[in-house]
């Protein structure tokens, strides 16, 4: 049997644990819609509240009782269970993880759909909306205090959690419960975007790609090694110049350097004959397009054109692709502005080391990747 103590909670009397013969029963509609195990937990839960007064909207609930009705449930079982019950919206807990206090605070949220309960029905609360008003319960706080959430961080989220729904005029049985839920999937959200933060870092000047990005773009994906040396200072400029933060650098530097060789491979020429550049050569409209993927300015790459076609007709020499080291050509002089202007920033600052404008010579520059013959 059951009894009521002065201060409105329940307890079942001793001899209970004593009655073998009473046996547990859940009805199989309700174990379908909410779990076997969370229904038989909220069928006893339910006969508590056949004892309480009207109107009553916190049962307290003796742990160690609970825990003699379900002998064959440890409390990490019933923490679980009576977790689940929360999180489908037909219990609110009042009290910390189940074992840790003597007592059990829970109140009756919405009604599953079609609880077919035997015995009394439990008594249902009306639903309401939400007042402009609203303040959630001082029991809700401390809950959320025992999961590590600061109270300053639940007064930040009454606000807009009032807003929303007060607008929307949705009734709930119970907005603690609904303010509960919605304190904990925020602070989940907010730790991971704190992780995430944390790992993000800014491009520097000295950043290289790891070994595992390298060799996935060499030896994987085939793309020349030269090829992916030359992308490194055009990717570290534009992004330096963007001022990102991100924590995925190698990730991007395949995909930049994979668009790129992709698109080099499929439009730049490939003759079989080798031949000397003429007076008037011009890098195909596919070279461009090709510089802009790694965001070189069309006008810089145009005023690189005279000096890289007096300089080969000067030396007389034979190639089979001119686009091929003019794309090399460019890249080079667009790394070097990149490096040129960290060094006249240097200077700016008062730094003591001579600085060289010019660490290499056009001839090094146009002369470089023989891979390229």
């Amino acid at each position: 049997m059951s009894s009521l103590t002065p201060d409105g909670a329940f307890c079942y009397i001793s001899r209970m644990s004593l009655m073998p013969e009473k046996s547990l029963s859940v009805s199989p509609q309700l174990a379908a819609t909410l779990g076997l195990e969370e229904a038989l937990l909220y069928q006893l839960l339910g006969e508590f509240r056949h004892f309480a007064p009207p109107g009553q909207e916190w049962l307290s609930v003796d742990a160690s009782q609970l825990s003699a009705m379900v002998p064959f449930w440890q409390v990490a079982d019933l923490r679980r269970i009576l977790a689940n019950l929360q999180d489908k919206g037909v219990i609110a807990l009042g009290s910390g993880p189940f074992g840790s206090e003597p007592r059990l605070r829970v109140a009756f949220g919405g009604a599953p759909a079609q609880p077919a309960a035997p015995g009394p029905t439990p008594l249902r609360r009306p639903t309401r909306v939400l007042d402009t008003s609203w303040q959630p319960a001082r029991d809700i706080t401390a809950q959320l205090n025992q999961y590590g959430i600061p109270r300053d961080f639940v007064d930040h989220q009454i606000a807009g959690f009032v807003t929303y729904w007060s607008e929307r005029g949705d009734p709930r049985h119970s907005w603690n419960a609904k303010f509960l839920k919605h304190v904990l999937r925020q602070w989940r959200e907010d730790e991971v975007r704190t992780v995430k933060r944390n790992r993000e870092t800014a491009m520097v000047s000295g950043w290289q790609p790891s070994p595992d990005a390298v060799d996935l773009l060499n030896r994987q994906a085939g793309i020349n090694r030269n090829f992916i040396e030359d992308a490194i200072p055009e990717f570290i400029l534009y992004w330096r110049e963007r001022g990102d933060h991100r924590s995925t650098w190698n990730t991007d530097f395949v995909r930049h350097v994979k668009t790129q060789w992709a698109r080099y491979t499929a439009t730049l020429e490939h003759d079989s004959e080798p031949k000397a550049i003429t007076r008037d050569w011009r890098p195909s409209e596919d070279l461009f397009e090709v510089l802009q993927l790694a965001n070189i300015p069309r006008p810089f790459a145009e005023q690189q054109v005279p000096e890289f076609v007096l300089y080969w007709r000067d030396s007389g020499q034979i190639h089979n692709s001119w686009n091929t080291r003019f794309l090399q050509h460019v890249k080079r002089q667009w790394a070097r502005r990149g490096a040129e202007g960290e060094m006249s920033h240097e200077k700016r600052q008062g730094s003591a080391e001579t600085v060289r404008t010019r660490d290499r010579s056009l001839v090094e520059d146009l002369t470089d990747r023989s891979w390229a013959n």
